[in-house]
């Protein structure tokens, strides 16, 4: 029986819709194969979710980390609604972290989840971070922790 490869994300929500496609390549191509993954994503609209469908469209399991229990009601975007709906119903562990409300420390603990218990994590970061506990916070609390991060900023790449 082969190693459970687990690997989380972390990344911008505001890619482009023409980043998407190169974005979702860039991380297939660095899954690559594999014989068990696990892929730990808080599913948010963007890098978030463009890895979790990655992920599924690769054979892996997807595990989702929710930053609080009125999460989808409170931050979910209409037009996010759906993909987020089917990316919860496809994973095969749906974790949520002890909040009620959506806020800063339910997302520094859902952050901090995304740091324990993996073997590596995919950033799809273009390098700037001027938000606390943005994508590069989350980069260097994983690094801290020698957790490898492999950063994903495909040529053409850009943020809204």
């Amino acid at each position: 029986m082969m190693d459970t490869m687990r690997i989380s994300v972390t990344g911008h929500m505001n890619i482009t819709v023409d980043t998407v496609p190169l974005v979702r390549a860039a991380i297939t191509e660095l899954l690559g194969n594999p014989s068990d993954l696990v892929g730990v994503s808080c599913i948010a609209r963007g890098a978030d979710s463009v890895f979790a469908q990655a992920v599924l469209d690769v054979g892996g399991r997807l595990e989702v980390v929710l930053p609080s229990r009125d999460y989808r009601e409170a931050k979910v975007k209409p037009d996010h609604l759906v993909q987020f709906d089917a990316l919860v119903g496809r994973a095969s562990v749906v974790r949520v972290m002890d909040f009620d409300t959506a806020g800063r420390e339910a997302y520094e603990a859902a952050n901090d989840a995304l740091t324990v218990g993996v073997d590596r994590m995919v950033a799809v970061w273009d390098g700037q971070d001027g938000q606390r506990a943005g994508t590069g916070t989350v980069v260097a609390l994983a690094r801290e922790r020698g957790v490898p991060v492999d950063v994903v900023w495909p040529t053409g790449a850009a943020r809204d």
